[in-house]
């Protein structure tokens, strides 16, 4: 631990210990005294993971705030639930689990939650690490061209391409599957999607991906336990192979002594302070999610990084209760899907299609007549055989909004389904598979569902609420580092190397002006 930063705990703890007798943690105070830190990150997915290892690099005090538990990889390979046999584990503070049917499970602060909303429901992850820990691990680039159908040129792709994503992947260090893992019979399936591709002249190819394919290859020889070949991938991975952000970029920004995460911490409110600093009010609970403590904080620089759900909804909590009186009424607004519809193909073959994950491989329709998209098998639990399921990703418009509630104190989500562009979509996923299963014998199994995702983008974008780096307008040391930031689609690929890229890119332009004072 850095000694300034020792030094402060150490007073605080001091402080906390006066006022009562018994065990206190080093951020315990008593009721109404608030603590004070230089900088303090929400969420710890992609964009806050980014934000607090540069904040630590750069010697900035930070306190991240993290609503979930953290989830070490244990040796016994037990760490997450599992499909088969879900408990608590599985599930953010429900009784029954979310996905693959509804099971009675006990509550528990679980590793997956769900927004549920009008149009469309909404995947999230929840814990140190944030979506990583439940995502499918794919590192993926978008092409220039789409980017630009996404992103306004306020964003120079040339430097994401030179720069920011290189920086990403030198951290994350991604790679598509290899050949030897690819023909195993766990992967069968995705052998099958490269062939089917081939013959209906599609392009295909490996995924770059952000998993250990050795502790893959040692699920193969049966000494790890089999999780990633087994196709368990939206619980979290208890082999280790998935290689989630508490290993690389959040235990890199804890190892410096300047960045100081705290599980079980959910924020309440932000609001502003004096001297143009922010309060943070939070609840840190237990892993039942009773509340066993209230904190506040106060920051000079704070950045936002709860997700597109969690950032969007405290901002629209703070304008609609006065506390950020000056963000503008673009909040809420250009939300989307990314673009994500599942699919299942019904074959006459075997597929093997509840193992091997996570998604390995991609068909890239870019020239599709009606929309470009692209398809990723993904291995799910209880699918007969001979089918294969996956996702199809596009642009979507951002049409889609959060919209706050008063009486829940939470902000309600639309999304228009049927909209003129979401049918294009649809239409455009239909004349993919029809070329597809054409070619190949096959059929679709059921109608493409776009009724749920776990790409959520948007609802503080650019160039509405946020400046081009982030920036949230009005306000001069309030930032946004996640999803929130992008409107509504990463222009069909998936977003966490786009988000953690921008991340980089933004808090480039921080640092820069913090060490010129200008901030």
């Amino acid at each position: 631990m850095h000694p300034k930063f020792k030094r402060r705990q150490f007073l605080q703890a001091t402080l906390a210990a006066t006022a009562s007798i018994g065990y206190y943690n080093i951020a315990t105070f008593a009721e109404g005294s608030e603590e004070r830190v230089e900088a303090v990150v929400i969420g710890s997915g992609f964009g806050g993971a980014v934000a607090s290892l540069r904040l630590a690099e750069a010697g900035i005090e930070t306190v991240v705030l993290e609503r979930g538990r953290r989830w070490p990889i244990s040796t016994a390979g037990d760490t997450f639930s599992t499909y088969d046999k879900p408990d608590g584990r599985s599930t953010w503070l429900s009784p029954t689990t979310i996905i693959f049917g509804e099971t009675p499970i006990d509550v528990y602060t679980g590793v997956l939650d769900i927004k549920k909303g009008d149009g469309v429901n909404v995947l999230r992850g929840a814990g140190v690490g944030g979506g990583s820990l439940v995502y499918n691990a794919v590192t993926y680039q978008p092409t220039e061209e789409l980017f630009y159908r996404a992103f306004s040129r306020s964003i120079n792709y040339e430097e994401l391409d030179r720069v920011y994503y290189p920086r990403v992947r030198s951290i994350l260090k991604p790679s598509p599957i290899p050949d030897d893992i690819l023909q195993s019979p766990f992967y069968l399936t995705s052998r099958i999607v490269l062939e089917q591709a081939a013959k209906a002249n599609l392009k295909a190819r490996k995924l770059d991906m952000n998993v250990d394919w050795d502790i893959v290859r040692q699920e193969i020889a049966g000494t790890k336990v089999p999780s990633a070949i087994d196709g368990q991938v939206y619980y979290g991975i208890n082999s280790g192979a998935k290689q989630s952000l508490d290993r690389n970029y959040l235990s890199m920004a804890e190892a410096t002594g300047f960045v100081e995460i705290r599980p079980l911490h959910v924020v309440i409110d932000i609001e502003e302070a004096s001297r143009g600093r922010f309060r943070i009010r939070s609840n840190k609970i237990d892993e039942q999610g009773n509340v066993v403590e209230k904190k506040t904080i106060v920051c000079k620089y704070l950045f936002l990084a709860a997700g597109s759900i969690g950032t969007t909804e405290l901002l629209l909590r703070a304008k609609n209760n006065g506390k950020l009186r000056r963000i503008n009424n673009q909040v809420g607004k250009r939300w989307g899907t990314n673009g994500d519809i599942l699919a299942s193909v019904l074959t006459s073959m075997q597929t093997n299609p509840t193992k091997g994950g996570p998604a390995a491989t991609v068909i890239e329709d870019f020239d599709n007549p009606i929309a470009p998209l692209v398809f990723e098998q993904i291995p799910f639990p209880n699918v007969p055989e001979g089918v294969y399921t996956g996702v199809s990703l596009a642009i979507t418009k951002p049409e889609g909004s959060l919209n706050y509630n008063a009486s829940t104190k939470t902000a309600d989500l639309v999304w228009p389904q049927n909209s003129a562009n979401n049918q294009k979509i649809k239409k455009a996923n239909l004349d993919f598979f029809q070329r597809l299963n054409q070619a190949n014998g096959t059929t679709l199994a059921v109608e493409p569902d776009a009724s749920i995702t776990a790409h959520p983008l948007g609802g503080a974008t650019i160039g509405a609420v946020c400046s081009p780096y982030g920036r949230v307008r009005g306000y001069r040391n309030l930032f946004v580092v996640d999803g929130a930031f992008i409107p509504g689609s990463t222009a069909c690929t998936n977003p966490s190397l786009t988000i953690a890229a921008l991340a980089e890119r933004n808090l480039d332009r921080f640092l820069n002006r913090y060490r010129k004072r200008d901030y």
